[in-house]
């Protein structure tokens, strides 16, 4: 069976042979993978009324364990944005009573931010739904093969990954 990729390389290569174009097997199918994981991430959250944002922001509260609260700096460090942005972001949420700010015990001058129980009911309903969709999107492999692509995948993230906690 034939895809849009195998369709690409082929004119690529009969375009430029003087070209390797067989990168493109691998990461062109990755890219349209992403494509494709975004739209249906995309189509999850909204019908939880979530941004893709406030869905990083929220399950990156919910992981932390309760009472599911972090710091604005650990925020930033787990959603991988500058501090204006986590602020704005944190404003957000917290308009919407999702989050609420609380005095840091350990630093006066800090706060932390907490996921309220609407935030995390909201963010827990949405997590389940979107495990359903990404089983579906794996469902034509079969436990061995996602395993396997999993481990590859991984071989090809690791050099793009930092100390930065998820």
């Amino acid at each position: 069976m034939r895809d849009e990729v195998d369709r690409l390389v082929e004119a690529w290569g009969a375009e430029r042979p003087d070209l390797d174009v067989q990168p493109l097997h691998v990461l062109s199918r990755v890219s349209r993978l992403a494509r494709h994981l975004d739209r249906a991430r995309r189509a999850v959250f909204a019908a939880h009324d979530l941004e893709p944002w406030e869905f990083d922001v929220l399950t990156a509260l919910r992981r932390a364990g309760s009472p599911y609260e972090l710091s604005p700096g650990r925020l930033l460090r787990a959603t991988l944005v500058t501090s204006g942005t986590m602020t704005n972001r944190i404003d957000r949420l917290a308009a919407a009573g999702l989050v609420e700010r609380h005095p840091d015990p350990q630093d006066k001058r800090g706060v932390l931010v907490r996921l309220t129980d609407a935030g995390r009911t909201r963010v827990d309903s949405a997590f389940a739904d979107l495990l359903d969709r990404e089983h579906a999107i794996l469902d034509g492999l079969s436990p061995t093969d996602t395993k396997a692509l999993a481990d590859l995948l991984r071989t090809l993230l690791i050099p793009f990954d930092t100390d930065t906690p998820a």
